[in-house]
C-alpha cells in the first residue's frame, strides 16, 4: 500500500492534526466522536453515497479504527468537522488516497441540522488549502451525485471540470447516477491564491 508523500519530505501524523478555518476547525477523527457519528450518519445523509448508515455503535468504532489505521499508513485522512466557537460536531470530510495516492478522493457529509449555513464548502476549502500546501499529489476526484446539486456547488467554486460520469451502486443496492469533478494542483492553488511550496 503506498503512502502520501509530503512536499518538503516532512512526516505528518494524520492522526493527531488540527487545521483551523475561519469558523471551523477540522480534527482527526477518533472513537470520541463515535457516538456522534453514529447518530448523524442517518438515512437522509446518506441518500446521495456510497456507504450506508451503521446499524450498530460497533461499525461506526470499526470504521473509525479502520480510518485511524490507514491514517498512520498515511494513505488516507479523515477528518472531524468542528464549530470553531463551541467545538460542537458538524460531520466528517476525507482526503482519500486508498485507491491511488496521486489521485486522492475528497468527501464530505454534513449532520441535517447543520445543513444550510455552507460549512462543506468551507471545509473543503480549508482542507483542500492544507493538502495542496502539504501532500504532493497529481489532481483530486470529486464525485458526487448528479442531483445534489448542494454537493456540486463544492467543486464547482474550486475551479472544477467534470472529467466522467459514471452509475456506482451503493451499499444499500440503490444506484448512483455520479459526475466526477477533476481539480488540479494548479487550480487549487488558484484558487487559494498562491501556496508556499518547496
Amino acid at each position: 500500500m503506498q503512502s502520501f508523500s509530503f512536499r518538503g519530505g516532512r512526516p505528518v501524523d494524520l492522526t493527531s492534526l488540527q487545521i483551523e478555518g475561519e469558523r471551523l476547525i477540522l480534527k482527526s477523527i477518533d472513537a470520541g466522536y463515535s457516538a456522534e457519528i453514529f447518530r448523524e450518519f442517518s438515512p437522509e445523509i446518506t441518500r446521495y453515497m456510497l456507504p450506508k448508515p451503521a446499524d450498530t455503535i460497533d461499525e461506526t468504532l470499526a470504521f473509525i479504527s479502520e480510518s485511524l489505521d490507514r491514517m498512520r499508513k498515511g494513505c488516507d485522512l479523515v477528518l472531524a468537522i468542528t464549530l470553531k466557537e463551541n467545538g460542537d460536531f458538524l460531520g466528517c470530510c476525507g482526503f482519500h488516497g486508498i485507491a491511488d495516492v496521486r489521485i486522492p478522493v475528497l468527501g464530505i457529509w454534513i449532520k441535517k441540522a447543520a445543513h444550510g449555513n455552507k460549512y462543506g464548502r468551507e471545509a473543503i476549502r480549508i482542507l483542500t488549502a492544507w493538502a495542496a500546501e502539504t501532500i504532493d499529489f497529481d489532481y483530486v476526484r470529486y464525485p458526487v451525485d448528479k442531483d445534489n446539486i448542494a454537493s456540486r456547488k463544492i467543486p464547482e467554486e474550486l475551479g472544477a471540470a467534470i472529467c466522467e460520469e459514471q452509475k456506482v451502486r451503493t451499499m444499500r443496492g440503490t444506484y448512483l447516477n455520479e459526475v466526477v469533478y477533476r481539480i488540479s494542483y494548479e487550480a487549487l492553488k488558484q484558487f487559494h491564491g498562491g501556496l508556499a511550496t518547496d
